[in-house]
Parts: C-alpha cells; structure tokens; sequence
C-alpha cells in the first residue's frame, strides 16, 4: 500500500494546509509592520514554555501555546512605541531562553521532546491534533477578519489611522495575540527554529511578485502552501525532515520572486 494512503500522512498533509494557511494569511501583516524578530521571540519563547509543560507532565502544546500568549502579552505592555518593541522583545527572549535552559536541565530525559519542538512533528500528528489545528486555525482567520479594516490601515499609515480615531494600543495588542496563534500553530510543522520559514518568506515572496494588499496575501498564503505540501511530500517520499524541504522550497520561491520581482515596483508607481 502507498505511503499516501496512511492516516498519519493524510492528517500530516491536512495540519500543514491549516497552518500554511494561517501563516499565509498572518504573514504579511509581520513583514509590513516589521515584526520578524517579534516571531522569533515568540518561537523561542514558545519553546521554553513547551519544556516547562513537560516538566511538570503537561502536553507540550499547551505550554507552547501559553509561553507565546504570554511573551505576546508582555511584548504589548513593554512595547507599546516602536521603538521600544525590539527592546522588550530582546529582553524577554534572553530571560526566555534562560528559563529554557533551567528547564533542560531539571529534566533529563527531555532530548526527544526538545527535538520534536524545535524542529517540528508535523508526521507524528494524531487526529485530535488535526482538529486542534484546525480550531485554532478558524479562531486566528475569524480575529483577522474582524480586525482586519483597521490592522490594515494602522499597518499603512499610522499616523493617519491615530488621527482617524483607530485605537492603535488595542490593534496592537490584539494582532500580537493573534501572531502568538500563529507562530504556536507554525511550530508544529516547521518547530520553533524555523518558524519564521513560514511566517516571513511567503510572504517577502509575494510582495515581491504584486503591489495589491489582496493579491499579496492571496499569494503568501498559496505560496505558503506548495511549501508546506511540497515539504511533506517530500519528507514521504525521502524520509528526511520535513522542515528542510519546508525551508528549501520557501527559499526557491523567495528567490524566484526576487528575480521577477523588479515588475513589483513598477506596478507600485503605475498604481501611484
């Protein structure tokens, strides 16, 4: 029987489609406003919350998903100008990743589980963590749709929206929240090392192929695709990590772009 017909690569494939396309759609709200290092800050600090869940023998995602909430919770109160972000963010990762390596050493045993967090699970996921996927999918999609008028006029211009009465604070916190989803959602595919794989280079991608807000997260989120299903077919058919094929197939495509991309800013000044 072919490989494809088991279950744990068919729930492989459909946990990768809902995280690609969260992080597809989510993707290029981080690039435009600037906040790579804020999802490398959650990843990592996501990490350590998913070593202190074992510890104590709680599931890892759950310490995963709790440490992003509250560094994106922490990173808002901190960093409420921009250019106090990147220091609140720089501060709560080092103390992060000290608590992680405290964690590591307290517990012994933990080489296996730290892997699989670091690098991703993406072929071990059971049923329960499709629909997991999937819940937290619709719940970062439906936040994206309420807020997504004003998140995209703050991202834009904002210093007009604060004028026009946009509650840039809230915006803020609200999307950061909605970054802690996805970068927890993010982890299980790529792990935390390589989140940014998904999170950042579909959609440097796109917004180098069109200048249309639309297109470029239409774009992200299909690019964000192929690179999640090529990676797992890939990880199939070789048995090799799917994260390496993840991260190599969004690289092809970022450099593709980058490539064609000199349309990108002409279009930008026809539209002008």
């Amino acid at each position: 029987m072919s490989l494809w017909h088991y279950a744990f690569v068919q729930q492989a494939l459909v946990a990768g489609a809902v995280t690609a396309i969260v992080a597809g759609f989510v993707g290029p709200f981080v690039t435009a406003r600037n906040m790579g290092f804020a999802v490398h800050g959650l990843a990592e600090v996501g990490f350590t919350g998913a070593a202190g869940a074992v510890l104590v023998g709680l599931p890892a995602e759950l310490g995963l998903l709790a440490a992003c909430f509250a560094a994106a919770l922490a990173i808002g109160v901190l960093g409420v100008r921009l250019r106090e972000r990147d220091i609140a963010i720089g501060t709560i990762l080092a103390f992060g990743l000290g608590l992680g390596v405290l964690f590591l050493s307290l517990y012994t045993r933990y080489a296996t589980e730290a892997f699989s967090i670091l690098f991703g699970t993406i072929m071990a996921v059971s049923r329960d963590d499709v629909v997991r996927s999937a819940v937290v999918g619709a719940v970062v999609l439906v936040a994206l749709a309420v807020v997504y008028r004003p998140l995209r006029f703050a991202t834009v211009d904002p210093e007009a929206a604060e004028a026009r009465g946009v509650p840039m604070r809230l915006i803020s916190a609200v999307f950061l929240l909605i970054l802690a989803l996805a970068v927890a959602e993010a982890a299980q595919v790529v792990g935390v090392l390589l989140v940014l794989t998904l999170l950042i280079t579909p959609a440097g991608a796109a917004q180098r192929l069109t200048p249309h807000p639309g297109l470029v997260i239409l774009y992200s989120i299909v690019i964000a695709v192929v690179a999640t299903g090529g990676g797992i077919a890939c990880g199939v058919v070789t048995s090799l990590p799917v994260s390496f094929f993840v991260a190599s197939i969004s690289l092809a495509v970022y450099l593709t772009a980058r490539l064609i991309g000199p349309r990108a800013p002409a279009a930008r000044r026809a539209a002008a």
